[in-house]
């Protein structure tokens, strides 16, 4: 294991064998289970790196495929990598960009060398291979990075999804064999669409690649999130111990619940920004929609549960009109309350697992409003 990482299981449930953990990397240490906001562009969308920073936000995620179209991972690379270019000295996981040459592009070839393919910006073609999405990472400097994937949606049929987690291996052997610097550290991502046996193999296969962590991808891609549950379920017993273990896109609250009860350590998603932007809240109560007539005279907090600085200040009826207004202000702020309660709803499920009490903490999640999330 290379010495500027290290993962460390601090303790474990005796209700229901979540654990609680810390991961050590060069720009710092992650206290897991750990939500991780996405910043896709280099920026957690509308929020700061200090309003993160005052969130206790521990690390965030940028993506491979929108920074190489624009600015640039070469740009990226002379500002001094990521963390200078964003003000962001946290942290920084990078995915490899796979998912979003298969969901927004236009796709021209996918064969075994890599993918051809066209810019959703402005047409112009590309070419991604295993080695190019390695490249790329290196340039933007994230501490954690990703093997190159193919992942599929769900409904694929089980021979595409087989070649398809077939070639996922024979890339991450490529991803592997090029990656170089002591500063980074590879997350191999396991395949095979909803399928067990596919799972199951692509699992046993992948973890011999796997350094000090390692990925789940191709769930939360449409599936009911009971199907999502039984494959995390199966694959449960055959994680190794001694590694972080990530799943990815997936965040929703009842979903961090669940996912962390099942030994996940580590999670991400859009969701809690995008909602924001279109007027919606989670808060301890169930999802709220402030846009609505409703709160045009609400004049309490968004969530009198919540200390951060929109619950803080803010009434529904303020940041109702400042969204039906277009200000900026609401969704940013509506951003930021998210952002804030999802890191907070993984504070306490840690607590809830340091205490032995993380199997009552899923009951009464599970039977309270704020399930409704």
């Amino acid at each position: 294991m290379d010495k500027k990482f290290d993962f460390k299981v601090i303790h474990t449930c005796k209700q229901t064998g979540a654990r609680v953990g810390e991961f050590t990397t060069p720009h710092g240490k992650i206290t897991t289970p750990v939500f991780m906001p996405v910043g896709t562009q280099a920026t957690v969308k509308s929020l700061s790196p200090r309003e993160l920073d005052d969130a206790r936000a521990s690390i965030i995620l940028a993506n491979t495929y929108h920074l190489y179209m624009r600015p640039g991972d070469e740009t990226v690379k002379k500002a001094g990598g990521l963390h200078k270019f964003m003000a962001w000295d946290k942290p920084i996981l990078t995915d490899s960009g796979g998912f979003q040459v298969f969901s927004l592009a236009e796709l021209n070839k996918i064969n075994n060398d890599g993918v051809t393919f066209r810019s959703h910006l402005d047409g112009s073609a590309h070419l991604f291979t295993p080695e190019k999405a390695i490249g790329i990472q290196k340039n933007l400097g994230a501490d954690i990075i990703m093997a190159f994937d193919q992942c599929t949606e769900y409904g694929t049929s089980y021979e595409d999804s087989k070649a398809a987690m077939e070639r996922t291996l024979e890339w991450l052997k490529r991803c592997v064999s090029c990656k170089t610097t002591d500063e980074q550290m590879l997350f191999p991502i396991v395949q095979g669409n909803m399928f067990e046996d596919l799972r199951m193999r692509s699992l046993q296969e992948t973890i011999k690649y796997a350094q000090c962590g390692f990925a789940i991808g191709g769930l939360s891609v449409g599936e009911p999130k009971s199907v999502m549950y039984d494959i995390l379920d199966k694959m449960k017993p055959h994680y190794p111990p001694e590694m972080p273990r990530y799943l990815m896109g997936v965040g929703s609250p009842d979903c961090l619940v669940e996912g962390f009860l099942r030994g996940i350590d580590m999670m991400d998603c859009v969701l809690p920004t995008r909602i924001a932007r279109n007027g919606t809240a989670f808060t301890s109560k169930g999802r709220i929609v402030v846009r609505n007539a409703a709160y045009k005279e609400d004049f309490t907090p968004l969530d009198e549960q919540c200390d951060c600085y929109c619950c803080t200040h803010f009434t529904k009826a303020y940041l109702r009109h400042l969204i039906n207004a277009d200000e900026i202000l609401g969704g940013r702020m509506l951003s930021l309350h998210n952002i804030s309660y999802l890191i907070k709803l993984t504070e306490r499920i840690r607590a809830a697992i340091t205490e032995d009490k993380f199997g009552d903490f899923c009951e009464e999640f599970r039977k309270s409003e704020e399930h409704k999330n």
